[in-house]
């Protein structure tokens, strides 16, 4: 028996992790974790993810594949799908037993999370106002979700059908945890087309020994859920504005009657030496919020 830890969007840089790794790594370390797999974003750089991966790879096996987030400081067209490191898990495998595998896949978006959907327009919205606009891939979002979902399939045909696939992506694979606003945050409804794919969620549907299935990018925690025979996680670990851990920092000292977001970042900026202190002392709890354990 095993246990993996899969972290997506643990954005250190954003979220400035400092002596917060080694508590992070230490606690997986005495949790008895034989495998870490970071399922993107890590950092906005690359040579920032690698350092992370080595840093948690001095303690047990860590992989990993990219979110969007690395992806924009990417300029070779190979290294997105086929970077070159044997931790990098995009369309490959680690053995993790004798009967389970861990399976990594990138994913990608496709506007399919926005009914009728115009390409030409949100390809428009895209590079006025999303993060993926500094990233310089070929092809359009729709035409690069089609290849990384029959790629996606021709890998998993090769795998046996008596091994149990947990699969990691980066982006959302299932409507199901695709957040509808209404009334007047419905504009927020135009980012969904950013998130994933149905086609990709679909894919895995053909694949009765797919079993778990875990991804973040969303930035929202949701439960469980078992669609289609596999059980779905969604745990991401997130900005330091949104954790559980910065509105009890806000409300214990009195900073705001109720908790914003967007408001907490300049709370935090005014209060960043107390917050410091804080984030130290309670990112065990945090990280427990926003990550998956699976035993296998």
């Amino acid at each position: 028996m095993g246990k993996l830890a899969v972290i997506s969007d643990l954005h250190s840089d954003i979220n400035q992790l400092d002596e917060e790794l080694y508590l992070m790594r230490d606690y997986l370390e005495k949790l008895k974790v034989t495998h870490v797999h970071f399922a993107g974003d890590v950092a906005n750089k690359v040579d920032k993810v690698l350092d992370i991966v080595r840093f948690f790879g001095q303690k047990m096996p860590t992989t990993f594949h990219w979110g969007n987030h690395e992806m924009a400081d990417i300029n070779v067209q190979t290294d997105f799908e086929d970077f070159k490191d044997s931790r990098f898990l995009n369309f490959k495998t680690r053995e993790l037993s004798n009967s389970t595998i861990l399976l990594g896949a990138n994913g990608w978006y496709d506007y399919s999370f926005v009914p009728n959907a115009d390409e030409k327009e949100y390809r428009r919205k895209k590079k006025v106002y999303w993060y993926d606009r500094f990233i310089d891939r070929k092809g359009t979002d729709p035409q690069i979700t089609e290849a990384i979902c029959q790629r996606l399939r021709e890998t998993l045909i090769t795998i046996p059908s008596t091994k149990n696939i947990i699969l990691s992506t980066h982006f959302v694979p299932k409507e199901s945890f695709i957040i509808k606003h209404d009334k007047k945050y419905a504009r927020w409804n135009q980012l969904n087309a950013f998130l994933g794919s149905k086609e990709f969620g679909e894919v895995l549907d053909e694949f009765s020994n797919v079993k778990q299935v875990i991804f973040g990018h969303t930035h929202h925690r949701f439960l469980q859920q078992n669609l289609q025979g596999a059980t779905y996680h969604c745990r991401p670990f997130g900005y330091y504005y949104e954790w559980s851990l910065t509105r009890s920092f806000i409300s214990e000292n009195g900073l705001a009657t109720t908790f914003n977001p967007l408001k907490a970042r300049t709370l935090i900026k005014h209060h960043s030496h107390e917050f410091k202190d804080y984030k130290e002392q309670h990112i065990i709890k945090e990280l427990q919020k926003g990550m998956v354990l699976l035993d296998y």
